[in-house]
């Protein structure tokens, strides 16, 4: 068996005891743990009495090491990342009983996210006590891209994920935690193992009998096992945990162990699965009353002190229950705030066009050389991803070539081959401070994006479910597209899926100066945004154009390739060119103009440019690569149908790929994909209808 350092408090340590603690320390925590039981406790009554706190996971029984959380984290310097248990948690580091209560029914005054998150997710973005996932585990990526900026600008604190012993089950769990050992990253990840992953006994999730057992081989981590009903054990453990990271710079998982008293929450019926022997037991190690006994027989306090806290308590959540009840609910017209940051305005180029000004670039010059000036212009702006920081190559297609050479490996650096990963923890290093910028490579081809999905849900909507109190302000570059005789996996398109949510934006460009101009404006806005990069385009002399140096396009803003009166054609990404292709063929063979509209940016779309074409076309042609079947493609001719009705002359209709993967051998690859023959059939039938 693998040797570790399984942490005991030595003797040179400082232990807490009952003994050794000062009794206001002693009153502060009694009375946190009570404020905590009460509220825990009188939680499933709003729901009884239809109030709401619909979804309530008790903590009882975890009271120790949440107590412990709670006092070690320092809202100055540490970043806390609890999870939906830790109602405690959140008390002990400092969240009022009604900030508990307007979160728990969901009020408009709520600090978490004004009732828009999930009940139960306690957080105070302002105090670095996050907003996190209702996805289990998933905030332990966030936890780590946060300790990367806390090591990075060396502002001395610690990064604290909380979570419970069956979220480590997940796969991103372990990539975080083989991330922050690699990196040597201040984080204290914390297992409150209470036994049960909802109904799931622990034998289930995992061979060894404690969840951090599973971690001994990792390199650069200490594991510190803790009881985390015992207050001062888990205090000691807490505070060790936190000195080790500071002095040794490593990360620590704290393992505490905790029964769990209640169901797992109030839609849950534990006696379907437990018997009344082990509910018996888990009752008799109740950790409140334990303390409180303690406190007695040690003479720290008397039976009449602690009643009087008791009393004390009581008021406190009676106080706080009517502020609760006269706060008031969201209001329905608040579901369009805070979808997505207002992003970098273009003064420079207002109208995203270049007007012949710059030296003629290829697509992927121009995206290489904006990146290196956004990294000049903002010390702030960090790339990683897979395969893309190596000596003299940049990615697998070295659009980050020279990256590294000239901004060093801690700004340009390579990931694992794990693209929650990269995904996850350039969420979380974004969190440290809105001045930073984060490019990541998502993935090496936009196929492989798929492990990341969680991550992208993740990032849509952290604007608003926390009340624009938080924005990822991230860069996800993807090549993306065929016609390289990729095959699968490397020659898909998924930007119709992508752009299913809301929250994100959406941009793809076919040309130099446009890929230029929407990557600056990308890396100067607040808020994610997906950058799709048409592969096939990045050295095609059909992509060149003229790229000032300081080339800014607006987001929502179509272009306009060709103009004509007779056929709308609606397109962007690899069939821009196919569509301008076509357009000239048309115009010299059936004496008839075509308007080619580029909409380059997919989310925000630019619907005014579209349906002005169409008022003067009749009829439109919506073109892109990805399958017509729920493409992209699909959206726009719902838009065109509803809202250009009246101007139609004719079916709207589309071109794109089949209804199949894209295949390998190049002769099923055309057969799939769209080009200027099958282009210009449809619209030939559309002037001709």
């Amino acid at each position: 068996m693998i040797q570790k350092n399984k942490y005991k408090l030595s003797r040179s340590d400082k232990k807490l005891t009952i003994k050794n603690t000062d009794k206001a320390t002693l009153e502060k925590w009694y009375t946190l743990m009570v404020l905590g039981r009460k509220l825990d406790e009188k939680a499933p009554n709003y729901l009884k009495q239809a109030l709401g706190w619909s979804y309530h996971a008790p903590y009882a029984g975890h009271d120790g090491i949440q107590l412990a959380i709670g006092q070690v984290f320092d809202k100055e310097k540490d970043h806390l990342f609890p999870y939906y248990r830790d109602m405690l948690t959140g008390i002990s580091a400092g969240l009022t009983a009604e900030e508990i209560i307007l979160n728990g029914i969901s009020k408009d005054a709520d600090v978490a996210g004004g009732g828009r998150h999930m009940s139960n997710h306690f957080a105070k973005p302002e105090w670095n006590i996050h907003n996190v996932s209702s996805a289990t585990g998933n905030h332990t990526l966030h936890a780590v891209g946060v300790a990367r900026a806390i090591k990075y600008y060396n502002s001395g604190g610690v990064s604290i994920s909380s979570q419970g012993e069956s979220s480590t089950s997940e796969g991103y769990v372990y990539e975080a935690i083989n991330g922050a050992s690699n990196e040597k990253l201040p984080v204290i990840f914390v297992f409150q193992d209470n036994g049960f992953g909802i109904s799931v006994p622990k034998a289930e999730q995992t061979a060894n009998p404690r969840a951090a057992d599973n971690f001994l081989a990792f390199k650069n981590l200490d594991v510190i096992y803790c009881n985390g009903k015992d207050p001062f054990n888990s205090m000691n453990a807490m505070l060790k945990a936190k000195r080790i990271v500071k002095e040794k710079g490593i990360p620590v998982i704290v393992h505490a162990n905790c029964v769990r008293i209640g169901s797992h929450s109030n839609s849950d019926r534990h006696d379907l699965y437990r018997d009344q022997y082990e509910l018996l037991a888990v009752k008799g190690q109740d950790p409140l009353k334990r303390f409180r006994a303690r406190l007695t027989y040690s003479k720290r306090f008397t039976e009449d002190e602690l009643n009087e806290i008791d009393s004390n308590v009581k008021k406190i959540v009676s106080a706080a229950h009517k502020v609760g009840m006269g706060s008031p609910d969201p209001s329905p017209e608040s579901i369009y705030d805070f979808v997505m940051p207002e992003p970098f305005v273009t003064t420079k180029y207002p109208d995203g066009l270049t007007h012949g000004k710059g030296e003629t670039k290829r697509l992927i010059e121009a995206l290489n050389e904006t990146l290196k000036a956004e990294f000049r212009h903002n010390p702030d702006t960090f790339i990683w991803g897979q395969d893309m920081a190596n000596k003299d190559k940049g990615g697998i297609f070295n659009v980050s070539k020279g990256l590294q050479q000239e901004f060093g490996p801690k700004r340009v650096f390579n990931a694992p081959i794990a693209e929650d990963f990269i995904v996850g923890t350039a969420n979380g290093m974004s969190r440290f401070d809105k001045k930073i910028r984060i490019v990541v490579e998502g993935a090496e081809f936009a196929d492989y994006f798929w492990p990341a999905m969680e991550q992208f849900v993740e990032m849509s909507h952290e604007y608003w479910r926390t009340k624009g109190q938080f924005a990822p302000n991230v860069t996800i570059r993807l090549a993306s597209g065929g016609y390289i005789g990729g095959g699968l996996y490397h020659s898909q398109n998924i930007e119709g899926a992508l752009s299913t949510f809301p929250g994100v934006r959406i941009v793809y460009p076919s040309f130099a100066d446009d890929a230029a101009g929407l990557l600056r404006t990308s890396l100067r806005s607040e808020g994610p945004t997906m950058f799709m990069e048409p592969k096939a385009l990045y050295n095609d002399p059909l992509a060149e154009a003229p790229v000032p140096d300081d080339f800014e396009v607006p987001f929502g803003k179509a272009r306009i390739r060709t103009e004509g009166t007779d056929l709308s054609i609606i397109t962007y990404g690899n069939t821009t060119h196919m569509c301008i292709q076509v357009a000239e063929k048309i115009a010299k063979e059936m004496n008839k103009t075509v308007e080619v509209i580029d909409i380059r940016s997919l989310i925000p779309l630019d619907k005014e440019t579209i349906k002005n074409s169409i008022k003067k076309t009749n009829r439109a042609l919506v073109v892109h690569e990805d399958k017509v079947f729920s493409g992209f493609g699909a959206e726009l001719s719902a838009i065109i149908a509803s809202e250009c009705f009246e101007s139609l002359d004719a079916p709207v209709t589309r071109v794109g790929s089949t209804f199949t993967p894209v295949g390998f051998n190049r002769i099923l690859e055309r057969a799939i994909l769209p080009n200027t023959e099958k282009i210009y059939k449809a619209a030939k039938e559309l002037l001709e209808y």
